[in-house]
């Protein structure tokens, strides 16, 4: 009797390619491949089932995450009892079926199609930038391939010239074998469909666009053409002009959310490529232009790579050793606290740096410092979402994964642009809205993924900036007047005084969408038609972003988003949810961690008595009890002169702060800011100690992406300065007087682990073991919680709460007629220090103002203008670009480029509930102007002054050639 091998698919090598994708079936066949005989899931190619059990069939035109295609047909096998060579990508598995891979006429039929592939084909394999790493090479050695019979005197392509438009990778045609998996990538992984084969037969070949440069097309460089390319016909720059890699690193990208995984391919020290991992779980081997190509920033001759220091901000730099730079702040922090009190330094924490360093600068700040002085640009962006979560279902984090969207039959995408913001995710969504998903977006702008090709239905409710609150009661009001609610969740999972009570606001007329169409500018009709397809969807799941918590409202609307998602039953089961996308690469660990001035690490309030004794037996020092000034707060008491130091790691507060003037004045009144980066910031311009920084690249650890996802960071080349950001603090804070001994940032998240209960059950160990951990990962939890609130709630029943609108502060008047909005763009990230040092400026080389041709007409306003934006604060200048993405009477820029000032003009205004600042609605006027604002001439007098100041940087007098720190 024949014993049946059941291969595990949860757990195959993820650095092999099965040919393709796998079967999601529950059902089991049973066959025999060259006599082994296998047990796999119904619906799985003969090709995969071969793979899985360690028999390697030839393919070309195959790979596991494109779907069977079937046209090199060197895949060709025997099944018994059928006639002809079927390809084993195309042929599914079935019952009692015989399949031989390998015998003589296989051999000389795979040897044949090779052999026509490589008649057409130059043959300069020692001089080709793929030789070792070749799919075609490595197929014409496996059939066995020895001679081409057919000569080149024919027609051929060998004479095709090469595009090497693209930045990041050249496509030289004479080397394609056309068979389309780079087509085939660029319409099922990335979604954009920006490539197809033109001609037919012998004509036929790969065509970016309307047969145009790469550069020219809609590619958005994603790199998954590249990737997918079995020849070198599509081929990264970089290993053209270096060469093949020879060995490589495991590690999480730090640029969005998202959290991709990916293989850093290294020559020693030297990285060569970025490739996307296929085992990480966040993006399955796909990735953008910027986590794939946008690595160069990391050795740029901008880097900082010595510590240095200055008496004030108008007098040159001292480059000195570590030891110096570090008794240099410690002695000016604790002279400060001196003179000022204990309350008058603080820090911020960094959501680009790893959860161990995020965890040990505000240990520094509570331990070390001796107060809760603590923030971080988390707060700034995504605080609402903590808020407004927290206050209704319990916990503030998002309640899926992202491969949760593929079983959602209607999205609600608000205040979010995925596409430009979390283009791997976006990828997913778009595949699919190709499946047939429904689509609403709720934004005032048009964006992309409202243009899916082959997408399903798609509605757009392009509402007024400030006018969120409104829109998602009108939605409530049509589930809740109509029947729409889901009646069993309802009465099982929340509670009912609370539903009660909001059933009976929100049913009121003045919550209908006939009522508030006045305010957001959106026809009821469509708002209806919305809300119906979202509450009858099987599966609804609800992802925004910060056009939802950069507002006055934030925490309303996030509560209102809640009380929408309970009310038509989407919460606790796949394809369902509640998603904040999370903007740069550890936002959720950088809350998670405690970075809060009224939260310890886990959202643990420092007025708890038992929560604190516990971090005190663990810190060995008694904790303030009061929560600490937000950045708000602190830069109101430097103006005012009573909070004089600063410790800041990570962040650029003086680009992306609001009212940039005024956070300038606060830096200015400082005694002490030190500030720890990898380039000079417009920050570090007003710092007295700089402390080089190292890249994700530099160092271990790990972040937390939007889906509670813990990844590993790891270090593949050495650090630049020569230490680690977490080893920079562990000094700070011995220096202050409060001793860390780390050897590792392993030992930083054992103690995480103590001290946190949703990530009591996490280490290194079980990282490394199980690839990701999604929190809460605990007893009840060991290997994670990829979905939430399966049974229930942390706070026990779900709350709805009462989502009041109340119309933003920020008005538009004769005065300032329009309403400014900001975001990002796929090829830029958050303040561009990054990205700005890459190849990806070749797409966005300035910030410009998106305005609607009619406003633009009213105002002469042509294509290219110079414009003067002119807020209640302040004044810059940028380029126009005339654009019907936006409703009339609302502009749009990004703020990317420092030299912008983009959030000179943004207010103060902020969240009722948590400060987070309202970039999103800004009153403006627009108008044709000749010259800089007076803003922008004095950045470039003071960062021109700021450069020359680090240019000539001059080594201390009585400086030691000490080694660093350790």
């Amino acid at each position: 009797m024949l014993q049946y091998y059941e291969p595990d698919q949860r757990h195959l090598d993820p650095d092999l390619d099965y040919g393709t994708p796998p079967s999601t079936s529950e059902t089991l066949v049973e066959l025999t491949i060259d006599g082994k005989a296998i047990r796999v899931p119904e619906g799985t190619s003969v090709l995969r089932a071969a793979a899985m059990v360690g028999i390697n069939i030839p393919k070309l035109c195959a790979s596991d995450n494109l779907e069977a295609f079937g046209s090199c047909r060197l895949c060709a096998v025997q099944v018994e009892g059928r006639r002809g060579y079927p390809a084993a990508c195309t042929t599914p598995v079935a019952d009692g079926m015989a399949v031989t891979t390998q015998n003589d006429r296989l051999a000389r039929l795979r040897r044949n199609v090779m052999e026509l592939y490589i008649s057409d084909h130059p043959l300069d394999c020692l001089t080709c930038p793929a030789n070792g790493n070749c799919e075609l090479q490595d197929m014409a050695g496996v059939v066995g391939l020895r001679e081409v019979r057919y000569g080149f005197s024919g027609e051929n392509h060998l004479d095709a010239e090469t595009d090497a438009s693209n930045p990041y990778f050249s496509f030289d045609p004479s080397k394609c074998i056309v068979c389309s998996r780079c087509v085939r990538a660029c319409e099922e992984v990335q979604g954009t469909f920006a490539l197809t084969i033109d001609g037919r037969g012998f004509e036929s070949k790969v065509s970016a666009g309307q047969n145009e440069p790469f550069m020219d097309s809609e590619c958005v460089s994603c790199g998954a053409c590249v990737q997918a390319c079995p020849t070198s016909t599509l081929m990264e720059k970089s290993v053209i002009e270096s060469g093949q890699p020879e060995h490589s690193v495991v590690t999480t990208c730090a640029y969005c959310g998202v959290g991709c995984s990916f293989k850093a391919e290294m020559q020693g020290d030297k990285l060569v490529r970025m490739v996307p991992y296929k085992g990480g779980d966040a993006n399955h081997g796909h990735a953008c232009v910027k986590g794939r190509f946008a690595f160069g920033y990391a050795t740029h001759k901008d880097r900082i790579r010595e510590p240095m220091i200055r008496d004030a901000i108008n007098d040159p730099w001292r480059t000195v050793s570590w030891d110096e730079a570090i008794e240099f702040a410690a002695r000016r922090l604790r002279a400060t606290q001196d003179k000022y009190g204990r309350e008058s330094i603080g820090g911020i924490t960094s959501s680009r740096c790893t959860n161990e360093e995020t965890y040990l600068v505000q240990k520094l700040i509570r331990a070390a410092f001796g107060n809760n002085n603590t923030d971080t640009c988390a707060r700034v962006c995504h605080s609402p979402t903590g808020y407004g979560l927290k206050t209704t279902i319990g916990e503030s984090a998002g309640t899926q994964t992202f491969d949760s969207v593929m079983k959602s039959d209607a999205m609600i995408v608000v205040g979010a642009n995925p596409t430009d913001a979390h283009p791997v995710f976006a990828s997913q969504m778009r595949r699919r809205l190709r499946q047939g998903a429904k689509l609403i977006v709720i934004d005032p702008r048009r964006i992309d993924l409202l243009h899916t090709p082959h997408g399903g239905e798609a509605i757009h409710l392009p509402l007024r900036p400030g006018t969120n609150v409104a829109m998602i009661n009108a939605l409530g009001h049509v589930v809740v007047s109509e029947g729409l609610e889901d009646h069993d969740f309802i009465d099982n999972r929340c509670d009912p005084e609370a539903y009660r009570e909001w059933r009976e606001f929100i049913a009121e007329e003045r919550n209908s969408p006939e009522a508030m169409e006045v305010v957001t500018g959106v026809p009821a009709a469509l708002v209806r038609q919305a809300a119906r397809l979202f509450a009858e969807a099987g599966n609804g799941a609800i992802y925004y972003g910060l056009g939802v918590t950069e507002h006055s409202q934030g925490s309303t609307m996030v509560m209102g988003i809640a009380n929408l998602a309970m009310a038509t039953g989407n919460l606790g089961r796949e394809g369902v949810g509640v998603n904040p996308l999370r903007g740069q690469n550890n936002v959720q660990g950088s809350c998670d961690m405690g970075s809060f001035p009224h939260e310890f690490p886990g959202y643990q309030h420092v007025g708890d008595a038992a929560v604190r004794q516990h971090f005190e037996a663990e810190w060995g020092v008694t904790l303030d009890d009061e929560p600490g000034l937000r950045i708000p707060n602190m830069f109101d008491a430097a103006v005012a002169g009573h909070f004089k130091g600063l410790y800041v790691q990570g962040e650029d507060v003086a680009q992306s702060d609001p009212n940039i003037q005024h956070v300038e004045a606060a830096l200015t009144s400082l005694d002490c800011l030190i500030v720890q980066d990898i380039f000079l910031n417009e920050t570090a311009k007003y710092a007295h100690v700089l402390l080089p920084g190292s890249t994700f690249l530099e160092k271990n650890g790990t972040f937390t992406n939007a889906e509670r996802r813990i990844n590993r960071v790891r270090r593949v080349m050495p650090p630049i300065a020569g230490l680690e950001d977490w080893e920079v603090t562990m000094a700070l804070s011995n220096a202050m007087g409060y001793p860390m001994n780390y050897s590792h940032p392993s030992d930083i998240m054992d103690e995480i682990a103590r001290l946190t209960p949703s990530f009591a059950g996490v280490s290194y160990d079980k990282l490394d073991r199980l690839g990701s951990i999604q929190w809460p990962c605990n007893d009840a939890h060991p290997e994670g919680t990829p979905t939430m609130h399966v049974q229930d709630f942390p706070i026990g029943k779900g709350h709805f709460a009462v989502t009041e609108y109340v119309a933003s502060n920020e008005k538009t008047t004769r005065k300032y007629p329009l309403v400014l909005t900001t975001g990002r763009i796929l090829t830029q990230y958050n303040v561009g220090a990054q990205t700005r040092r890459t190849n990806n400026s070749k797409w966005h080389p300035e910030d410009v103002l998106e305005i609607h041709p009619s406003d633009a007409e009213l105002r002469g306003v042509r294509e290219g203008d110079w414009v003067g934006i002119t807020s209640r604060v302040g004044q810059t200048v940028v380029r126009a670009r005339i654009s019907e993405r936006m409703l009339p009477g609302v502009v749009y820029t990004t703020f990317h480029h420092p030299e912008t000032g983009a959030n000179v003009i943004t207010t103060e205004n902020s969240d009722w509930a948590t400060n987070c600042p309202e970039y999103k609605v800004t009153a403006v006027q627009v108008e044709k102007v000749s010259q800089p604002s007076a803003w922008q001439r004095h950045f470039e007098q003071f960062d021109e002054r700021q450069h020359q100041l680090l240019k000539t940087a001059s080594p201390d007098p009585e400086a030691t050639d000490a080694p660093a720190l350790k």
